[in-house]
């Protein structure tokens, strides 16, 4: 079992940067994939960018590639999602997730373990 707490969400003003952390419980975290997704209102969940367990492979939505960067610390049990050059429609909630396999992938149904979420706002 794994708990995942996501923080560092807030408003930002577009062309702004945030950095969001998700702290996982339990000590085999290096044993999951990570990935984030996001959900806005009224719309689907939809991926972001994901992990593989040692950091060397990541993998980005079309979307934000180029100003997303995701990242881990396994030492901190800790995966990061830096965020810049922020645009009103990244505005959503944010979720981590955790799949008990070593492979980052991009759909929400590998994913075995969530977050609870945090709101990103970008204002124009």
């Amino acid at each position: 079992q794994v708990q995942l707490v996501e923080s560092g969400g807030g408003l930002v003003q577009a062309g702004g940067s945030l950095r969001l952390s998700c702290a996982a419980s339990g000590r085999t975290f290096s044993s999951y994939a990570m990935g984030w997704f996001r959900q806005a209102p009224g719309k689907e969940r939809e991926f972001v960018a994901a992990i593989s367990l040692s950091g060397g492979n990541t993998l980005y939505a079309d979307s934000v590639k180029g100003r997303f960067t995701i990242s881990r610390d396994n030492a901190k049990n800790t995966v990061y999602l830096q965020m810049n050059s922020l645009k009103p429609v990244d505005t959503a909630v944010y979720y981590c997730a955790a799949t008990r396999t070593s492979i980052p992938w991009a759909t929400t149904r590998e994913y075995d373990y969530w977050g609870q979420g945090t709101q990103v706002t970008v204002s124009s």
